[in-house]
């Protein structure tokens, strides 16, 4: 996402994103399983190779942002997905539910289908449909359904991964297989089944919902256009290059001002309630995005899928707003 992001020259069109590799590291598993070396990025401080100093033409290139995405697709995309949610919460806020359950199934498949390339055996099936179990059951059962849940979800994965092979083979890598399961279990749809609760547990948790959800784009938004005007110092150079302490400064500055209109104005509460929720999003929302970087950094992927122009895929969209579910239902149900 585009949080904290620090300017880089133009570049044609090749430049890298922030979730692209800088250190020129490779997960030697997917490129085994593919059979084709995959060309390693060049280190920090080495330019690479643009249109114009190999001869190639550009002109088939898509427009790029100074962040490096294709910045009129990926705003077309943003702004139909944001107009649907509000209009969603608005006017029918239990549908939200069912559109926020597809998205989480869809972001689970993406991750269990990436780490799979890279030879990280997760049990697809009962991730994805326990988790679908995780996050749907908080509407009748509320927390107790969540983490009743998440719990037996845990441990059929355990199991399944056990035998996964029959009785006669041992299993490999089991340790870390299961480990790495129930880490995208709890990453996903726990972490999303926070906004089901938030949605139900009060008459106003739709307007509660969308007051979380502006605030991650605020904070988007703030990083993106400070980063990008002003970004100078990176933030975590090893993780995500792009990521700069202007741009960080810009999020709390939107996301700040969005708190204090949002909580103000649709849940009609004090105003220094915005302040703290705007800054634990920020807080949130960037290591949300962090983590996803070295996720993919480790794997040696771009994006989790491909399913949103100029995003990548759910999952690169979700990032952010998971543990900023979790924490705007802690704030808003401890302060309000």
């Amino acid at each position: 996402m585009g949080t904290a992001e620090r300017a880089t020259p133009a570049s044609g069109g090749n430049e890298r994103n922030d979730d692209e590799l800088s250190d020129g590291t490779i997960v030697a598993e997917k490129a085994a399983a593919t059979g084709a070396a995959r060309p390693q990025p060049p280190a920090e401080g080495i330019s690479e190779p643009t249109p114009a100093s190999t001869g190639a033409s550009a002109g088939a290139e898509p427009r790029r942002s100074r962040a490096g995405r294709n910045l009129p697709a990926a705003l077309a995309v943003g702004l139909t997905l944001g107009m649907l949610c509000i209009a969603v919460l608005i006017f029918v806020p239990k549908v939200f539910i069912g559109v926020a359950g597809v998205a989480i199934g869809i972001a689970t498949w993406e991750v269990a289908k990436r780490l799979r390339e890279a030879d990280v055996l997760v049990p697809r099936t009962p991730l994805i449909v326990g988790g679908q179990a995780v996050f749907w059951l908080g509407w009748p059962l509320g927390p107790g359904g969540v983490t009743g849940a998440f719990a037996a979800t845990a441990l059929v994965c355990m199991v399944w991964r056990l035998f996964d092979h029959g009785l006669s083979t041992a299993p490999r890598n089991f340790l870390r297989d299961t480990a790495i399961t129930v880490f995208t279990l709890a990453w996903i749809p726990l972490l999303a089944s926070f906004a089901v609760l938030l949605l139900l547990e009060e008459p106003d948790g739709n307007l509660r919902v969308l007051t979380f959800m502006i605030l991650v784009v605020c904070s988007d938004v703030g990083g993106y256009v400070a980063g990008v005007l002003f970004g100078r110092h990176p933030m975590v150079p090893s993780i995500s290059p792009k990521k700069s302490w202007e741009g960080f400064g810009g999020s709390l500055v939107f996301a700040i001002i969005g708190g204090l209109l949002t909580v103000t104005l649709l849940l009609d509460a004090n105003s220094m309630i915005g302040v703290v929720l705007g800054i634990g999003l920020v807080v949130v929302a960037t290591l949300g995005d962090l983590v996803e970087s070295q996720i993919k950094r480790e794997l040696g992927i771009k994006d989790m899928g491909t399913m949103l122009p100029g995003h990548g895929g759910i999952m690169d969209r979700l990032d952010s707003m998971l543990p900023s579910a979790f924490v705007s239902w802690l704030v808003l149900s401890t302060l309000i």
